[in-house]
């Protein structure tokens, strides 16, 4: 089956009346898996809330039609052009190809013992064959699951051509995402968690997107410092006016008040 025969327009709607696909069996080190996950999802989602047709999600299966019965869970997918993609998610449980009129634009896998190898060989073949744009692995071991700590691949004729991926001497790589307009990056996990952490970086400011904790941190960060001011403002306020007191009791003093 062909990329082509699967864009014909959408004519299913009304996902309420649509039987959900089943949940993808659980992946028995997602633990190792999440962290990435939870990056991609949280930021990219975050990168996009302006935009109503974008659908960022996770962990659902990816079909061709709706009695496919069979098809990758890929730990990431961006679909953009779709109606009301929170209803679809709500009510279909996973993506299905036919229906939307479209592969997603982009997924991503996340290396991890068990699922390491088929990422960039088996799942490889299958985006092509669906029609992915972009199909971006994320090792966070550094190589030990795939063949290298970061690759991508974006479609040119219907075949996965790789995307240049930068090594920098520090040890952190990168690569630049057409659909996204940002930079994958892979750097060193200051948590400790794993040897390498997920990044996205906006190539036209040099800033690395926040993730949800900095960005929580952040946000605390600027409720301590408006506390701080209000509290210097009182005190500036209450300082003033007992020294507008005291002049106005000299002041009385003088004239013998």
């Amino acid at each position: 089956m062909t990329t082509q025969n699967l864009l014909a327009k959408s004519r299913t709607r009304d996902y309420s009346r649509v039987k959900p696909l089943p949940d993808p069996p659980r992946v028995t080190d997602l633990m190792e898996q999440m962290p990435a996950i939870n990056v991609f999802i949280t930021v990219i989602s975050a990168w996009f809330r302006h935009r109503d047709d974008v659908f960022v999600g996770s962990g659902g299966y990816l079909w061709k039609t709706p009695n496919d019965g069979t098809g990758p869970h890929p730990d990431g997918s961006f679909i953009e052009g779709l109606v009301d993609p929170k209803r679809r998610l709500l009510h279909r449980n996973g993506y299905v190809i036919s229906e939307e009129g479209k592969p997603p634009d982009l997924v991503l896998e996340v290396g991890s013992e068990s699922t390491g190898r088929r990422d960039y060989t088996v799942k490889r073949e299958t985006y092509a064959e669906y029609g992915v744009r972009e199909y971006w692995r994320f090792d966070p071991s550094g190589g030990e699951y795939h063949d290298a700590p970061l690759a991508g691949d974006r479609l040119v004729d219907g075949e996965y051509e790789p995307i240049e991926i930068v090594s920098e001497p520090d040890g952190r790589h990168w690569g630049y995402s057409e659909v996204l307009g940002l930079e994958f990056w892979w750097v060193e996990d200051e948590s400790g968690w794993h040897k390498g952490a997920l990044r996205f970086r906006d190539p036209v400011s040099g800033e690395f997107l926040r993730t949800l904790d900095e960005s929580e941190d952040a946000l605390e960060s600027e409720r301590m410092e408006r506390a701080a001011a209000e509290r210097r403002a009182e005190s500036e306020r209450a300082a003033a006016e007992a020294r507008m007191a005291n002049m106005e009791a000299e002041l009385r003093r003088l004239r013998g008040e």
